[in-house]
């Protein structure tokens, strides 16, 4: 994190020894072609790049002697507990950041072209051998008339073959080219990077949703209004009122960061949670894969909603945020509205008993 998060590429030989690939190829095709998962296909010939979105029966795929098609799987840490545990080995990175683990699928010369992305990337290999040609950003210019984000002048500085286990850390704006040397599997673990104006109209829409109905109406008033020569003009009061409005509004700095936590911990728009029953006695929690739960020093979030918390309740939601379960003594502890939380979030699917 000192040396390269951020900074510069890190190539890790056997940075997970013995790793094996998180799911085998017959189940990834079938989880393509479930309507819940993100799924995309994208293959190279001599028509050129084809880009194709799931889902996917089996018989759509091409055949697998056919070189150079991937198939990409976004979000399998969702649907696979064991890509799920691979991916709490790169949790040394805040929740917040952390997005979710792709896994790529692609037979001999397979791959999506040279590209960069505005996220912090490690490159898993699981399975096979894939080539990497890396290379600073000097030219964002991209092929036309290609469904794929495709640099036109790629200019690769270094070059790697990974086998199984190791690992290349890629920081963002970097140009990179994978392309594989027979079949083989990559996992992607990629990090969110949000962009300033996109998040600060995120957490304003939020913060404004949460007050409406709640904080008492301010109408604008303007009985020294005289006749005017020039409708067209904005009043200068009015302008005055719209300006104090948002600055009464950022004058709320926890609700600021309430609003935020929450947009962190939305859900993506493909995920749902299947119903549960409330916990039985003497049992531990887990988190359920698709809860995103953090916390800041009042609250704890989940799930796009909010708490606030303080004393051993905060300390038992914060040990369950970092460490995604609790044990059985732990939760006996809990205080009755803690323990009715725990039980609502059992029934809704969000965490699940731990025996």
């Amino acid at each position: 994190m000192r040396r390269h998060w951020q900074k510069k590429p890190l190539l890790i030989r056997q940075a997970v020894p013995g790793v094996q690939a998180p799911i085998e190829r017959a189940a990834l095709f079938a989880l393509a072609g479930e309507e819940e998962v993100e799924s995309r296909l994208i293959v190279q010939g001599q028509s050129g790049w084809n880009l194709r979105h799931g889902p996917f029966v089996r018989r759509s795929l091409p055949p697998m002697n056919q070189p150079g098609w991937t198939l990409l799987v976004q979000g399998l840490d969702l649907h696979v507990p064991a890509a799920s545990e691979l991916l709490q080995r790169f949790r040394f990175v805040p929740d917040a950041r952390l997005d979710d683990l792709m896994i790529s699928y692609a037979t001999d010369e397979g791959g999506v072209g040279p590209h960069y992305d505005s996220y912090d990337v490690f490159l898993l290999q699981v399975h096979g051998q894939r080539r990497w040609r890396i290379g600073r950003l000097k030219d964002e210019t991209l092929q036309p008339d290609v469904p794929l984000k495709i640099l036109q002048n790629f200019e690769p500085e270094e070059e790697w073959v990974l086998e199984p286990g190791d690992m290349l850390y890629l920081p963002p704006q970097w140009a990179h080219d994978g392309i594989a040397q027979g079949e083989c599997m990559t996992c992607s673990i990629g990090f969110r990077v949000p962009e300033a104006t996109e998040l600060a109209r995120e957490v304003l829409i939020r913060f404004a949703e949460e007050l409406d109905g709640e904080a008492p109406r301010r109408l604008y008033r303007d009985p020294k209004q005289e006749a005017t020569a020039t409708p067209g003009r904005v009043p200068e009061a009015l302008e005055a009122f719209a300006a104090e409005a948002i600055e009464r509004l950022l004058k709320d700095p926890a609700g600021l960061r309430s609003a935020l936590g929450e947009i962190l911990t939305e859900p993506k728009p493909r995920v749902w949670f299947h119903a549960g029953e409330p916990l039985p006695d003497g049992v531990g929690v887990r988190l359920d894969p698709r809860t995103r739960m953090v916390y800041d020093a009042q609250r704890v979030f989940a799930n796009g909603e909010s708490w606030r918390t303080a004393g051993q309740d905060a300390r038992h939601l914060r040990l369950l945020a970092d460490q995604r379960w609790l044990d059985a003594a732990t939760v006996a502890k809990a205080s009755t509205p803690l323990r009715e939380l725990f039980d609502q979030w059992a029934e809704d699917g969000w965490l699940h008993p731990l025996v």
